[in-house]
This record gives C-alpha cells, sequence and structure tokens, in this order.
C-alpha cells in the first residue's frame, strides 16, 4: 500500500481503518477463550506474539504509509468528530478489560507460567491501547478530553504521566533536562528506571511549581497529581475489596508492565537524538530532527499515528488523524514493535541504531 494518493477514497479506508486501534483489547478475551477451552497455559502469552511478532510481520507485507491530508482535506478531518469518539470510547473499554483481566489473575487456576504470561500481555496491551490513547487525549484542548486521558493513565497507575508529558517531556525533549530521552550509548535496562522515577519527580516538582504560583499548598485539592494519583488508590481498592490481595498484586503488577512498555517506546522514540545548547544556556527549539519516526502502516493504524512523532513535537495539540509523515525526521527501520524487541537486546539494538544517529546528526548538522 506504499504510495497511496490523498484520494478520499483512500482518507476514507483510513477512517475506518483507526478501527484496528481496538484490535489489541481482543487479544486477552481471545487468549482467556482458548485457555477455557484447551487448558492450554502457552496462550497466555499469545497477546505478546501478536503484538511483537504478527503485526512486524504484516508491517513488512502492508508497507508503508507516506502520505499527508492536504487542501480541504485537512479541514474536514479536524472537523470529525468520528476521531475524538473512537478515543473517548476506549475509556470504558479499558477500565472493563482492567478489571476482568485482574479477575482472571486473582482467580489462581492460571498456575506460575500462565500468570506470568498474563501478567504481561495485560500490561502490554493496557499500555499498547490506554497510555497511547491516553496521551493523545491529554494533548486536546477540551477539559473533558483531558480528563478521560487521565482516567485511562490512572488505571495503569500513570497519572503523573498527564503532568510530566505536557509541561515537562515536551518543552525538554531531546536534552539532559528530559529523563525520557536517552543518549547515545545507554542501554534500555539503564534507561528505565531512571525515566520512571526522575518523570515521578519532574511531575512532583512542575504541580508544585504551579501550585505555588497560584498560592496554594501542594497538599491541596486542586494538585492534579494527587487527584489522579488518589484514583488509581480507588481503583486499587474497589479491586482489592472484590478480588482480595491477589487481585491487588495484578493491578500493581500489569501497571508496572504498562508503564514499562512506555518507558521503553519513549527510549525508541528519542533514542541519541540532541538539541543543541546555545551560547546563552538555553537548547535550540524542538524541530523533526528530535524524534524517531516509523511509517510503518498498520502500526500507525494500531497506535492511531503514535509513530508520526516528530510532527506531534512540532504540533502537540495536532489531532492523530491530521499528523503528518516528515520525510526529513529521522525513520526508524521498522516499526514500534519490532524496534521495542531489538531494544531489549542492546548489542544487537546500538549496532543497529548508533550508526544511524551518527550519519542523522552528521547530515543534520
Amino acid at each position: 500500500m506504499t504510495g497511496l494518493t490523498n484520494s478520499p477514497n483512500w482518507m476514507h479506508w483510513k477512517r475506518y481503518g483507526f478501527l484496528l486501534g481496538f484490535l489489541p483489547l481482543a487479544l486477552p478475551i481471545v487468549a482467556w477463550n482458548r485457555m477455557e477451552t484447551t487448558d492450554w497455559q502457552i496462550f497466555a502469552w499469545s497477546p505478546l506474539v501478536v503484538i511483537f511478532g504478527l503485526v512486524p510481520l504484516v508491517d513488512s507485507l502492508m508497507g508503508n504509509d507516506l502520505n499527508n491530508p492536504e487542501g480541504d482535506v485537512v479541514f474536514s478531518l479536524g472537523e470529525d468528530p468520528w476521531y475524538s469518539s473512537l478515543l473517548v470510547v476506549v475509556v470504558p473499554l479499558q477500565l472493563a478489560l482492567v478489571f476482568w483481566g485482574v479477575g482472571v489473575f486473582a482467580n489462581g487456576s492460571l498456575g506460575l507460567w500462565g500468570s506470568l504470561g498474563w501478567i504481561l500481555s495485560m500490561g502490554v496491551v493496557l499500555s499498547t491501547v490506554g497510555i497511547t490513547v491516553g496521551h493523545e487525549l491529554v494533548h486536546h484542548k477540551s477539559r473533558f478530553a483531558q480528563a478521560c486521558g487521565g482516567i485511562l493513565l490512572a488505571s495503569v497507575c500513570n497519572g503523573s504521566f498527564k503532568i510530566e508529558h505536557v509541561r515537562g517531556h515536551h518543552q525538554y525533549v531531546a536534552t539532559p533536562l528530559d529523563a525520557s530521552s536517552a543518549p547515545m550509548g545507554v542501554s534500555v535496562y539503564q534507561q528505565i528506571p531512571h525515566a520512571i522515577i526522575r518523570n515521578f519527580q519532574s511531575a512532583w516538582n512542575l504541580e508544585s511549581e504551579r501550585l505555588q504560583k497560584l498560592g496554594l499548598p501542594f497538599w491541596h485539592w486542586r494538585n492534579e497529581l494527587l487527584g489522579w494519583s488518589s484514583l488509581s488508590l480507588c481503583m486499587l481498592f474497589v479491586i482489592t475489596s472484590y478480588y482480595g490481595s491477589l487481585g491487588a498484586l495484578g493491578f500493581l503488577s500489569q501497571s508496572l508492565v504498562a508503564i514499562v512498555l512506555l518507558e521503553i517506546v519513549n527510549y525508541i522514540e528519542h533514542y541519541g537524538l540532541q538539541r543543541k545548547q546555545l551560547p546563552n544556556g538555553r537548547y535550540e527549539p524542538v524541530t523533526e530532527a528530535h524524534s524517531w519516526n516509523s511509517p510503518a502502516l498498520l502500526t500507525n493504524l494500531l497506535l492511531f499515528q503514535l509513530q508520526r512523532h516528530s510532527d506531534h513535537h512540532l504540533y502537540a495539540r495536532r489531532s492523530y488523524q491530521l499528523l503528518q509523515h516528515r520525510e526529513k525526521a529521522p525513520q526508524l527501520p521498522y516499526g514500534y514493535g519490532a524496534m521495542v524487541v531489538l531494544a531489549l537486546l542492546p548489542p544487537v539494538w546500538f549496532r543497529l541504531m548508533d550508526s544511524r544517529v551518527k550519519e542523522f546528526n552528521t547530515i543534520f548538522n
């Protein structure tokens, strides 16, 4: 499908192609059904096989989407409520899947192997859909959309992302001040704990500064960090009340997996790309050169075009259906699914990516 034009037919097809973004939510349900009918716990791992194995394979067969909306199409896409509705619908589906998925784990019938596969699969799915859509929603102008994004992030105990990502990451991306931008030579295993801890600290500091400017104490009901954290605690309380301590363990474990996957994706999106520091101590403006992109068609539909990341950093308020493929931006060799697997293999990752970082920096600078 590489090279499709910006015809109305193509845009119409793509409009419904974003329904594929709901597909990962069905994977645990299919896996559970197969475990129930066959008693084979290996199916608990099947969502991982699909997301990190089958999707990259299909990506390679389908090709790339290099096309951008142009002219009158841009206005019609921006005004079409279909696209924002798709995102909002994810909220109840995500919450239902969280509650149901924890129940499957807490049932205690999976065994060690099945339980491990289930928690990893649930965490990956909740991150792939919930955090991806939550990320999109927190950038919207609408307070309702932002609240929906916060709920999705709170469902995986990551409400702090709503604060730090918008007010921290987007300001400091590709600089040493951003915990989610890994310098070349740093492995994903070094990056993950560093990013998780520092990003929470950053959210704490950013919210403290905001409240201070308003003349309010940190421990105030208008503290957004406390609000979203409280929502996660309420979810934990409900799940513990219903499923017991095993349910609490499942909820917290799958949330940790979801957060780890988020930081792996952050690692992929900005690895080795650095903004120049100017003589006045500030950093050069963010450009398309400071985020890695991938035009892989299927993954871009599954992730609501998250892979058009350079354009997102240039225009954070631009809705996902309007994001542009930027040819001059650094391009990943594969889609996110394959890149996550490669990032977990540091020697392979460094061999694949370091030369690209050096080559791109040489050309761009």
